[in-house]
């Protein structure tokens, strides 16, 4: 199975549903991680351009420990909308990773690039599909399910689907902190600390489930993106 997930910035993935994309690397699943934005902003002292390097170059470093492929960015922060241009350039990610599912952002998120992120990608999962829509790769005609993950601090979200990620947390703990230049930005900025979000957050989601450490999701729920499940596993 191929699974895309598509994140507003460089380390949204990890903490949203790093275990979750450890999980399944680990059972032999092809993982894309693409995010869209360059993260340029995240930093006080750090010039934008410099940031987004770095940035780049801890995805990679991130994407690296679970052997997924990164796609992105293609906007600097708060300069990702929703748009022709933005759904084109998503178009060609899905239709370059061919996903048989796709993970993104909840609309319903604190953030801008959050809420366009999980629009784009509603809208250039359906784009991607139709063969006269002509972009620089051919068509993934796959109707793919769309599930939401978590929004931060888990807000708003009433989650219908839990991963069980006792066994990935630490590397998903590892994953997030490959994002080395955010740890101070988050501390002072946001005034918390990001392996504390994700220990917390994971230990809730795991006592709603009943395991240890869990992440959320929801399914898209639209025609065509609807399949039948069996309650009997």
């Amino acid at each position: 199975m191929r699974i895309l997930a598509v994140g507003a910035h460089p380390d949204d993935l990890e903490f949203f549903c790093g275990g979750t994309l450890a999980k399944y690397a680990k059972s032999g699943n092809e993982i894309f991680m693409s995010y869209l934005c360059t993260g340029c902003y995240g930093s006080r002292d750090t010039e934008p351009a410099k940031l987004s390097e770095i940035r780049a170059q801890e995805a990679r470093n991130s994407a690296k420990i679970i052997g997924a492929t990164v796609f992105g960015p293609i906007s600097n922060d708060l300069d990702l909308f929703s748009n022709r241009e933005s759904r084109i350039k998503v178009v060609d990610i899905i239709r370059q990773a061919k996903p048989d599912i796709i993970i993104t952002h909840s609309t319903n998120d604190y953030m801008a690039d959050h809420v366009a992120t999980g629009q784009i990608v509603f809208d250039a999962a359906f784009t991607a599909t139709l063969p006269l829509f002509k972009t620089d790769y051919p068509a993934h005609e796959k109707i793919m399910p769309i599930y939401s993950m978590d929004t931060s601090i888990g807000v708003g979200f009433d989650p219908e689907l839990y991963i069980d990620i006792t066994d990935y947390f630490e590397t998903k703990k590892k994953m997030l902190l490959s994002h080395e230049s955010q740890h101070k930005w988050i501390a002072g900025h946001h005034q918390t600390d990001a392996v504390g979000i994700i220990e917390k957050m994971s230990s809730f989601r795991g006592l709603q489930c009943g395991v240890k450490y869990a992440e959320a999701f929801k399914r898209v729920k639209v025609w065509g993106r609807i399949f039948p499940e069996s309650l009997l596993k």
